[in-house]
């Protein structure tokens, strides 16, 4: 089993950046890829990007092209998302998610974190 722990969230500027992670306790970490979704109020769960257990990175249909980047230290059991030029939009409820083998869809995640909140505000 694998447990799931967000950090980094937070209040920033619009035009700002902001680093949050995901990190895990359990079995193999290396074993799984992971993925951020995020969630704002009264709006449906959307995926943000993921990243297989090799690096390749997957990307799901919100638009964070340019903005958004994710990596992953396996040593640290630990995944990153790095957000550049946030825009109020962006303010959500980010959940980081661990899926055997591949990225998938939301459905195909088995452990998923409580997330931390990201709020856009000038």
């Amino acid at each position: 089993q694998l447990q799931l722990a967000e950090s980094g969230g937070g209040l920033v500027q619009p035009g700002g950046s902001l680093s949050v992670s995901c990190t895990a306790s359990g079995e193999r970490f290396d074993a799984y890829a992971i993925g951020w979704f995020r969630q704002a109020p009264g709006k449906e769960r959307e995926g943000v990007l993921c990243i297989n257990r090799n690096g390749g990175v997957i990307k799901y249909g919100v638009s964070v092209e340019g903005r958004f980047t994710i990596s992953r230290d396996n040593a640290k059991k630990t995944v990153y998302l790095q957000m550049n030029s946030l825009e109020a939009e962006d303010s959500a409820t980010y959940y980081c998610a661990a899926a055997q083998l591949f990225c998938s869809s939301p459905s195909g995640f088995s452990y998923w974190g409580q997330g931390t909140p990201v709020t856009v505000s000038s």
